[in-house]
């Protein structure tokens, strides 16, 4: 099953997507204090993606409808259910090294399947709503099950992929192995699946960047793979490693341990420090 790209953007929702990819029509602006009633943005697609446990969820900060450059080191907040009980706190912490629009990543634990709305001290009053699926609902891999495996593009076999790798002007030294060769190595794997040359975005870049760093920190104690969207250098056609994911959004981040299980996902944005910290929890 082929996937064009036009079905690939309109899946994600178009605010959604422009919220997640780190885009802004109206540009970027100065500093959001608390206190100002300023707007929740979702950095993550508005499809079935999380399920009852520890879920991640970056938020931004807007201020009429542009999203802000700068604010506080911790937000503190709360999750309340459709009928505004309050369900649990939360602290969303910053998260702005070498982007340029910050979010504030929140990591919390949520029991069940429903619809749920985040909010922080001074916004507006409406928060960010997100949904809970049950398992069974979500198609693309969860943290705790094993990874599927995928023979992605290699630099001596880029399987229809052209070009395989779209980072300029090299491409990344993810391609070494496949997936598939990556997860039956023994070793974790950092599964990076993003295109930096045809991301309508801030971050895919960037976040493949920080995985070379990071790659370049860790050496050989973890295996990175990288997987491109799309299967053609005009972007019409997403690539087969991305269909077989079942997912209509980038970039991402799966982090799998030594037996191939995934343990942690980072979706649609994530800094250097994130990232760094994520790898960190996966070799520790």
């Amino acid at each position: 099953m082929t996937s064009t790209r036009r079905e690939f953007l309109m899946a994600a929702g178009g605010a959604a997507l422009l919220a997640a990819c780190g885009g802004d029509p109206k540009g970027a602006s100065s500093s959001v204090a608390s206190g100002s009633g300023f707007q929740v943005v979702q950095r993550f697609s508005n499809t079935a993606l999380f399920v009852p446990g520890d879920v991640r969820l970056p938020f931004s900060l807007a201020v009429d409808g542009t999203l802000q450059q700068s604010g506080p080191a911790s937000l503190k907040g709360w999750i309340e259910d459709a009928d505004g009980t309050r369900l649990v706190d939360i602290t969303g912490v910053l998260r702005a090294e070498g982007i340029g629009n910050p979010y504030w990543e929140v990591r919390t634990t949520l029991e069940k399947a429903l619809l749920y709305t985040a909010r922080f001290e001074g916004d507006d009053g409406y928060g960010a709503a997100f949904e809970l699926f049950e398992r069974g609902e979500v198609e693309s891999p969860l943290i705790g099950d094993p990874m599927p495996p995928f023979d992605t593009p290699t630099v001596d076999d880029h399987r229809g992929v052209e070009p395989y790798c779209t980072l300029s002007p090299e491409p990344c030294p993810f391609h070494e192995v496949t997936l598939t060769e990556a997860l039956a190595s023994g070793k974790p794997v950092v599964y990076v699946v993003g295109t930096p040359a045809h991301c309508q975005t801030g971050t895919c870049a960037p976040g493949l960047q920080f995985a070379i760093t990071e790659q370049q920190r860790v050496g050989d104690a973890a295996v990175f793979v990288h997987a491109d969207v799309y299967a053609d250098d005009a972007a019409t056609t997403v690539a087969p490693a991305v269909v077989a994911l079942h997912v209509d959004y980038e970039p991402i981040v799966y982090l799998c341990d030594a037996k191939g299980t995934l343990v942690d996902r980072l979706d649609a944005v994530w800094d250097a420090s994130e990232l760094r910290d994520r790898i960190d929890a996966l070799l520790a």
